[in-house]
């Protein structure tokens, strides 16, 4: 058997298959996943590959909200305030 790139435990494929799963488990899944990348590996690059791969399952399914959330939570460092952030102005 080959090993999967983009799930190489196989732990977002048997979320779906757990019948009656939440979204904490599903939390807590996808962070197991994301730690169990090759190095080098870019989950953000994986995310979409990922739910394009299991697009036929079910659209209200916690681990496809887990997995779409996950693209949408990338992002810059906010400003805190302060006097470092005014600071050139």
């Amino acid at each position: 058997m080959t090993a999967d790139r983009l799930d190489p435990k196989g732990l977002i494929r048997e979320s779906f298959r757990i019948e009656g799963i939440g979204e904490p488990e599903c939390r807590s899944i996808f962070l197991d996943w994301a730690l169990s990348l090759p190095d080098g590996s870019d989950s953000q690059q994986a995310l979409p590959l990922l739910i394009e791969r299991h697009a036929s399952e079910p659209d209200d399914h916690p681990m496809m909200a887990v997995l779409r959330e996950g693209l949408g939570q990338v992002g810059g460092p906010k400003r805190r305030g302060g006097w470092r952030g005014r600071r050139g102005r």
